[in-house]
């Protein structure tokens, strides 16, 4: 009964990102190329130099209102580059054949600016809040979009439910207890207890651990990534043939690979590239709205280099490794396929990997999780936190032992429907956002 109540929830999955989402995140993202005259590439170069001005600034005195620029643009990518980089990504190939890597190529793109938009509203209508900083998102401009109240509970409901990372939680249990051998319960305990210390710090603690954890990932993940690819340069251009046929034609089975429909290839290519950024969801306007800088057009710039690099970036890396290693379709658990792709050149992975997808689990459920405390808070000051934690604590363990795809399901369908949402209110409101770096 339960496999056949989740064999439902997956059809309803793929009928929403092949079709509604596909059309919003495509629609509109088009909407805002064209009106920015592809601000996203055009003004890349000044993003990143932008960027690197940040270094440089003074705006994280202590003194002033909310945290600095960097920190919260750390603890924002923090929550988009993961696990779902190295294994969600991957499912995407696995389910949709290697043609889904070009939709989330275009998830991507749209992606960018929609992301932007996301964060330029959430920082506009941000208040401040009795804890010296501010709170800001989609429960703040969702409500003038859709020109009543009745929205913000709704979507910070959502947003509560989609701050529980049981998707990452259930692979980073997994993995460190089947590759060490260790009990799965006591490394379930663990990680939760983990979690719940540093996530009272807040963003503020979030943001340090992150900037910590996330280059690190960045320079050994690209490292490894790139040696292998260098040593591979002659299937490159096969796999990507593969990439760009099967992003418009069915794909028939081949060895592990069950087939796939294109309107599954779309499905999967946005829906796990939008997963992976956070595209739409909203999480990431509520973490930048903290930022204690007034240049509200330049921080929101800030996520168009967070998308780049993690779908452009670490997303293409994983899937051209599991492509070129045909792991792809070779029947194995999706959390393995990266891991046996990189152990085919580095030895010891069975040790490493564990680790490294621990690193990048837990900067993203810490990230989400904190997010998902503010939203509590604003549904009920008095209560909301409280039940928070005791929805965290009974559901996180509870999914580390179902199966993966069912997590991921869950996760999906409550990003389908925040996305809904969120980019309907951007659409609403889409006069109000200007394009630039300077306020």
């Amino acid at each position: 009964m339960i496999d056949d109540m989740f064999q439902t929830l997956e059809s309803v999955n793929d009928f929403i990102w092949g079709y509604i989402a596909f059309v919003f995140i495509v629609g509109l993202g088009c909407y805002f190329s064209f009106r920015s005259r592809f601000f996203q590439l055009r003004r890349f170069p000044a993003i990143c130099l932008s960027f690197i001005r940040f270094f440089k600034t003074t705006e994280g005195n202590s003194k002033k209102r909310g945290i600095h620029p960097l920190k919260t643009f750390f603890a924002a990518i923090g929550g988009c580059i993961g696990i779902g980089n190295i294994v969600g990504i991957c499912t995407a190939v696995q389910l949709g054949g290697p043609g889904a890597l070009f939709w989330t190529w275009i998830g991507g793109l749209a992606g960018m600016l929609l992301q932007y938009s996301e964060v330029f509203l959430g920082m506009r209508y941000r208040v401040k809040n009795s804890s010296g900083s501010y709170d800001g998102g989609p429960m703040y401009f969702l409500p003038i979009a859709f020109k009543g109240q009745w929205i913000a509970p709704i979507v910070a409901f959502l947003l509560c439910l989609y701050g529980v990372e049981i998707f990452m939680f259930n692979v980073m249990t997994d993995s460190i207890s089947v590759n060490w051998g260790l009990d799965p319960y006591w490394v379930a305990f663990i990680l939760l207890v983990a979690v719940i210390v540093v996530a009272l710090g807040g963003i503020n603690r979030v943001g340090e651990v992150c900037s910590a954890i996330i280059p690190l990932f960045i320079l050994l993940y690209l490292s490894m990534g790139f040696w292998i690819l260098f040593q591979n340069l002659s299937e490159i251009p096969a796999a990507l043939a593969l990439v760009f046929q099967g992003a418009f034609t069915p794909q028939a089975a081949v060895g592990g690979f069950a087939g796939s429909t294109v309107m599954l290839t779309i499905s999967m290519g946005l829906s796990r590239g939008a997963y992976s950024g956070d595209i739409g969801v909203g999480y990431t306007s509520v973490v930048y709205a903290e930022s204690n800088t007034p240049h509200i057009k330049r921080q929101a710039s800030m996520t168009i280099i967070g998308v780049f690099l993690d779908t452009f970036i670490i997303c293409t890396m994983s899937i051209l490794l599991v492509l070129i290693s045909d792991h792809w379709k070779s029947g194995i658990d999706v959390s393995l396929m990266v891991q046996e792709a990189l152990g085919l050149h580095f030895p010891y992975m069975s040790l490493f990997m564990p680790f490294f997808l621990f690193l990048l689990g837990y900067t993203t459920i810490l990230t989400y999780f904190v997010v998902g405390v503010k939203c509590a808070k604003f549904i009920s000051p008095k209560f909301g936190p409280l039940l928070y934690y005791i929805y965290a604590i009974t559901s996180l363990p509870l999914f580390a032992f179902v199966n993966p795809d069912q997590a991921f399901l869950i996760m999906s369908l409550a990003g389908a429907t925040l996305l809904i949402f969120n980019l309907l209110g951007i659409f609403f409101l889409r006069k109000e956002i200007e394009f630039g770096l300077d306020d």
